[in-house]
């Protein structure tokens, strides 16, 4: 099925193609947690209207034609015939609602993303490459309050002050990534993962780490900010890949 015909009923498909092939992605990673966790992308100026996954349906089965719009200003939200999953409206609805520069969110529970966060010291220190790609630009919630229902998810967007820091790791959580667009979102998801699973198995051999000095990390971290295109193509072979298995992720 090709990716780019429109659905003359639904907007903003080829942003849903995008989300749908994330979700599948993640799920075959192994990066999700079955039919919890959500991804969602802003389709309006101001941030306010998102697209999001339908409630508690199963990444691995994500349609672009499932999404839902929500209104991240309609307090009514919750009360509708196809209300999203309460903690969805509460970290999305209010990341969408506070954050304009988050246009897309991608909250998972993924498993070295989620070792991290549940160290006492959650810092990922630039022990190769992709750690380094982080250096600086994620911010640790230190003061989990239960799951992210209206307060809670409130009080996380609000940690996302500094625009330069785009992953916040969730304390006793999971992981929140955010980013302009699908492919940007994802891939920044995809690396960070990466980067904690080396810094876990880093840690169980129990020896010394490596550790780069911070001009070098911060040096490291701005060429690959600049690297071209890396997003858009790796998302775009993710997509060729589904569109060979014959997915129904684009319809």
């Amino acid at each position: 099925m090709p990716t780019s015909p429109t659905r003359p009923n639904l907007k903003n498909w080829q942003e849903r193609v995008d989300l749908a092939a994330a979700f599948r992605w993640i799920a075959r990673l192994n990066m999700h947690e079955g039919v919890a966790n959500h991804l969602s992308l802003a389709i309006n100026e101001s941030g306010t209207r998102f697209l999001i996954n339908p409630n508690q349906k199963h990444f691995a089965r994500i349609k672009a034609s499932d999404m839902l719009e929500l209104d991240a200003e309609d307090p009514e939200t919750l009360a509708g015939p196809n209300a999203p999953d309460p903690t969805a409206w509460g970290l999305h609805g209010g990341l969408h609602r506070a954050c304009p520069h988050a246009r897309c969110a991608m909250h998972v529970h993924s498993i070295h993303a989620t070792v991290l966060a549940s160290l006492a010291d959650s810092r990922l220190p630039p022990i190769d490459q992709n750690c380094a790609t982080f250096f600086n630009r994620y911010v640790i919630d230190d003061h989990y309050g239960g799951l992210a229902f209206e307060d809670e998810g409130a009080r996380c967007a609000a940690l996302f002050s500094d625009p330069k820091q785009k992953v916040m790791i969730m304390g006793n959580h999971g992981v929140l990534v955010i980013g302009q667009t699908v492919a940007e979102t994802f891939n920044r998801l995809y690396y960070f993962e990466r980067a904690a699973e080396t810094y876990i198995r880093a840690l169980q051999t129990g020896q010394k780490l490596r550790v780069l000095p911070d001009d070098i990390a911060e040096k490291t971290a701005q060429e690959l900010e600049t690297y071209p295109d890396q997003d858009e193509r790796h998302l775009a072979e993710l997509k060729a890949i589904l569109d060979e298995e014959g997915s129904n992720y684009a319809t």
